[in-house]
């Protein structure tokens, strides 16, 4: 069976440095979080071939400097727990992995590999509630996750959730999490169009312009406008 030291390996090999300049265009220079250089593609291809790996292994991952290899672990359990075929036991297993290493999942791209699938997936029959705390959290990624974790619910239809969770998160100061914001809150629009409007009107005034615009984006031109001038 493939393991953390396997993998982390192969990865160290499929590392260049033209790779990890490209990096550098998206996130900060982080001494303790390195981009060794592996092509994004090419990690969500190794994932695929290590879904069973056990969570003791996948944890392993998580607490390597390297970005790349955390990037690993968080598409392994997202892509495990999207999968039809995936035992409930195993879901609940990543699901409290996730939760127990937030502090490894600690960037952008880090959350949106999992939280959909592996938070919301999750909780889709269950309480609701710990999205609520992690929306309460003084960590920005948990605060990602509360929002990316409603596209699971959003998928079945079901809006409640995203626009209380963007309620509590519509002046958060993190840019990483007011795109989350509008991310969520257009896609929640697409499926109800006048509670979107609702929400955009009550919040236009204050809320973060990133968040706003993103929220708006398949409005037509005159009603963008509109929103946009109640500022």
């Amino acid at each position: 069976m493939t393991d953390a030291a396997g993998l982390i390996a192969t990865l160290e090999g499929l590392a260049s440095d033209e790779e990890r300049e490209k990096y550098t265009k998206y996130f900060p220079t982080d001494p303790d979080a390195p981009f060794i250089g592996v092509r994004m593609g090419a990690v969500f291809d190794l994932a695929k071939t290590a879904l069973e790996l056990p969570a003791a292994e996948l944890e392993v991952l998580l607490a390597q400097p390297t970005h790349e290899v955390r990037a690993l672990a968080c598409s392994i359990m997202g892509k495990c727990a999207a999968r039809p075929k995936t035992a409930e036991t195993r879901r609940t297993e990543l699901y409290e992995l996730y939760l127990r290493r937030h502090d490894r999942i600690d960037q952008w791209d880090l959350v949106d590999l999992a939280a959909r699938d592996v938070v919301g997936g999750h909780l889709l029959d269950r309480d609701r509630s710990p999205l609520a705390r992690l929306a309460a959290s003084s960590f920005w990624p948990e605060r990602r996750t509360a929002l990316v974790a409603t596209f699971a619910f959003l998928r079945r239809g079901e809006l409640d959730d995203a626009f209380e969770l963007a309620e509590t998160l519509a002046d958060d100061p993190e840019p990483f999490v007011q795109k989350a914001l509008g991310w969520v809150l257009r896609a929640a629009g697409d499926l109800d169009r006048v509670r979107l409007t609702a929400y955009v009107e009550r919040h236009a005034a204050t809320m973060p312009r990133v968040a706003l615009r993103a929220a708006i984006e398949h409005y037509d031109k005159p009603e963008r406008a509109r929103i946009l001038a109640i500022r």
